[in-house]
């Protein structure tokens, strides 16, 4: 009796934009499915500054990625931390166990890069993943309550001075965030000091500020910026960071609140492959998006070092994230049957980045818009990204109040019950804040 062919093995390593647009395009493919992330959701990362000056929670910018998959037959989801990949036998190690494949697509992502000083992470945080938000959420809020309880001026004006390392779209949205909760949210919380006083200085090595984006349009947000109370510090280094504030090629600054925006460096996917990384710790894959030397694999997103069609990178954002996404889906479903792909073309849809309320920068083509219109197409299309049609609502709805109410819903700093201490004499003592995800893991 002749064996039934096994249905060919495909899994996925992370579920961001790529690892995801991947496997929902699997969907109706005669495969076994399996996708591998260490955490249970999908996180919408354009939002997540968001998240961390309080304008949105959590759940309105992230999605449990079971929930998203739980129509797919074919899929299987695990919670888990891949250790290591075994090209020979066809093997991923992750939870302990040995998962087979017969396909490989590697979309594990990109973190935080300090340029070879790591031991700034602890006192400049950058903004990846949902901890990353609730911790700057907490640490600005905590800032205005700690000014507004000493009695030590000097101490209050380090207090209220936050400094953003980074000049890029991610530095350049926290910076403006952090004015309007300076300015506008918490203008009247407070009895003992003014926090529109606030210090926020954005610092930024290169010559302008979105490299990426037209000179113009770099110089109508710095001078938007500065019209918003924000100190923009071209041409100047950060050399050294500890946890009273920054010194500079320009100077120190004390500050007790600083936030990383400066660069990212990819997985250790790398790593795992054997393959030889770009200096970024990004693989170098084929036009295909393969591993030069194992057709079954498949490297997509920011873990991937691609060129444009004109030789440029192409740029860690999520469009092209979902683009390669769609196109290792293809590349495995045309092996699949008998066919073959051309290689991957970059199609790239335009730049965005909002500089605060009612102004926005946006190059689309030869197209473009700046101020209130900018901003409009900016909400449109990060709503229109966005997983499912609750969350498209819920964002819009939160975008409306907070632009009518100049107010921000998600202004909490949660507190550890266990972690109270009692004292000398019996009386409780302060406990340290603590996010939500660290509360919630501890609950029984």
């Amino acid at each position: 009796m002749a064996q039934l062919r096994a249905r060919p093995r495909v899994v996925v390593l992370g579920g961001g934009f790529a690892g995801l647009e991947t496997a929902k395009r699997l969907a109706e493919a005669d495969i076994d499915l399996t996708l591998i992330d260490r955490e249970n959701h999908h996180c919408f990362q354009p939002l997540l500054y968001q998240v961390a000056t309080a304008a949105l929670s959590p759940a309105e910018v992230a999605w449990p990625v079971r929930a998203i998959l739980r129509g797919q037959a074919n899929a299987t989801v695990l919670m888990a931390e891949v250790t290591g990949v075994d090209r020979s036998a066809q093997t991923v190690h992750a939870g302990g166990k040995a998962i087979a494949y017969d396909y490989l697509v590697v979309a594990t992502g990109a973190t935080h890069s300090y340029f070879g000083r790591d031991e700034w992470a602890a006192v400049a945080p950058g903004l990846k993943r949902i901890e990353d938000a609730t911790r700057i959420r907490r640490n600005i809020l905590l800032a205005f309550e700690r000014a507004e309880l000493t009695d030590d001026p000097e101490e209050r004006i380090r207090l209220l001075t936050f400094v953003i390392v980074g000049g890029g779209p991610t530095g350049v949205e926290m910076a403006g965030a952090i004015s309007e909760v300076a300015r506008q949210t918490l203008a009247r919380d407070f009895r003992r000091i003014d926090p529109s006083t606030a210090g926020i200085i954005l610092v930024e090595a290169g010559a302008r500020l979105l490299p990426a984006f037209p000179d113009d349009l770099s110089a109508y947000t710095r001078e938007t910026l500065e019209r918003m109370g924000v100190t923009v510090r071209l041409n100047t280094r950060v050399t050294n960071l500890d946890a009273d504030g920054a010194d500079t090629s320009e100077g120190r600054i004390q500050a007790a609140t600083i936030l990383w925006a400066a660069g990212v460096t990819a997985s250790p996917a790398a790593a795992w492959l054997g393959a030889e990384p770009d200096r970024a710790g990004r693989v170098r894959v084929t036009p295909g998006l393969r591993l030069p030397d194992d057709p079954q694999v498949f490297v997509i997103g920011d873990t991937a070092s691609v060129a444009a069609p004109d030789g440029s990178p192409v740029p860690g954002i999520a469009p092209a994230a979902k683009q390669m996404g769609r196109y290792a889906a293809a590349g495995i479903l045309a092996d699949l049957g008998g066919r073959t792909l051309g290689p991957f073309a970059y199609r790239h849809a335009g730049d965005l980045a909002t500089i605060g309320r009612k102004a926005a920068v946006v190059k689309m083509g030869r197209v473009k818009l700046t101020g209130f219109v900018g901003w409009l197409v900016w909400s449109l299309a990060h709503v229109y990204f966005l997983i499912g049609l609750r969350n498209r609502f819920v964002v819009a709805l939160s975008w409306a109040w907070t632009y009518l109410t100049f107010q921000r819903g998600a202004r909490l700093v949660t507190l550890q019950p266990d972690l109270f201490t009692v004292g000398r004499k019996g009386e409780p003592q302060s406990a340290a804040p603590v996010d939500e995800a660290s509360t919630l893991e501890k609950l029984p």
